[in-house]
């Protein structure tokens, strides 16, 4: 198995490789490929899947297994997701693990490429040991202002910890935007910026959140 091989199968599928981990893994897995939404386009693909028309719960988390399972299928692999649980698969040590996710000035993971809108639809575990490129440096040692420690109105996301009860409170304000848009804070991130996630995109995992 080869890196671009798994990179294509995902992107068939609109999704992106958001990292590949190579040491503390799961007995039997050799690499873990991290699976998120390709973005731009993601949104589309979803919102015209069965699971997202068919009125039931949890249509992304049913969308991913299905997606995912069938990608693990094709390339002899083992598919792992981030919900199911409990036990619960430990996506945010792989995360960082990847090279490629960062705790940022505000405790979120930053990605390189999705920046603070980073999210995981599951992975996939394969026993070759593959070659994992070199990750890019973290965003946030070239950012000089820091937008994301001033973006929320009421502080809630800080290096110390997240304040979900203001964050909550503040969410039934009128002039909140974060409802209609996504958290300010994760819009705030230049990374975020040029990922391409949609507005309504954003609203759907916040009301979901709240």
């Amino acid at each position: 198995m080869r890196y671009d091989q798994i990179e294509t199968a995902a992107h068939s599928a609109q999704l992106a490789v958001m990292g590949l981990v190579g040491h503390d893994l799961p007995e039997g897995i050799g690499t873990l490929a991290l699976l998120g939404p390709r973005e731009p386009g993601f949104w589309d693909v979803f919102t015209a899947s069965p699971e997202y028309n068919d009125g039931r719960p949890d249509p992304l988390d049913r969308w991913s297994k299905r997606v995912i399972d069938t990608l693990a299928t094709e390339l002899d692999a083992l598919a792992f997701f981030p919900f199911g649980g409990p036990p619960f698969q430990p996506f945010i040590s792989w995360a960082t693990a990847s090279g490629r996710a960062h705790v940022s000035p505000v405790g979120l993971l930053v990605h390189d490429e999705a920046g603070l809108m980073l999210s995981y639809r599951g992975a996939l575990g394969f026993v070759d040991v593959l070659d994992i490129p070199q990750a890019p440096p973290n965003p946030c040692l070239s950012c000089r202002t820091q937008p994301c420690m001033t973006a929320c109105p009421v502080d809630a996301l800080q290096p110390h910890g997240y304040d979900v009860a203001a964050c909550k409170a503040d969410l039934d304000r009128d002039a909140n935007t974060c409802m209609a848009r996504g958290c300010a804070v994760r819009r705030a991130c230049p990374v975020s910026q040029s990922h391409g996630r949609r507005d309504d995109q954003s609203a759907f995992h916040m009301r979901a959140f709240k």
